[in-house]
């Protein structure tokens, strides 16, 4: 006896079936991430402290550069340390801060000076990077 199928398959299934088949992972994919995306994450509550400072405003940043001759940069340009005191006796805000950024191989006299200038002006001084060598 011979058996017959009695359901023919199409040719043109054999290229729908794996579209289909993507088109519902990308559906699974795209509920599953939204869910996953609305949930917040890990609530973090840092320790209360002295130390903590909290967002600055009217910063100016300071970088101080190293090599034979170290130069001072204050607002994109090269200063000397009496042009810095000048610039930084010409900011009237109530809240001043300065954010020193030296390189590592810095003289730590000059980082000294900066900051002294600064704190005769009355900022607040945050010493970014790498500790400069003595």
């Amino acid at each position: 006896m011979k058996l017959q199928r009695t359901f023919r398959f199409s040719p043109a299934l054999f290229g729908i079936m794996p579209l289909m088949n993507v088109l519902f992972l990308v559906l699974v994919f795209y509920v599953m991430g939204s869910k996953f995306v609305l949930n917040p994450g890990v609530q973090v509550s840092l320790p209360a402290t002295m130390f903590a400072i909290g967002p600055q405003r009217n910063t100016e940043i300071v970088s101080i550069t190293a090599g034979p001759v170290s130069i001072i940069y204050h607002r994109d340009r090269a200063v000397t340390l009496e042009d810095f005191s000048q610039r930084l006796s010409g900011n009237s805000a109530a809240e001043k801060s300065l954010i020193i950024k030296a390189d590592r191989n810095a003289p730590s006299g000059i980082v000294a000076a900066v900051t002294n200038e600064a704190l005769r002006h009355s900022y607040t001084v945050i010493l970014a990077g790498d500790i400069p060598k003595q």
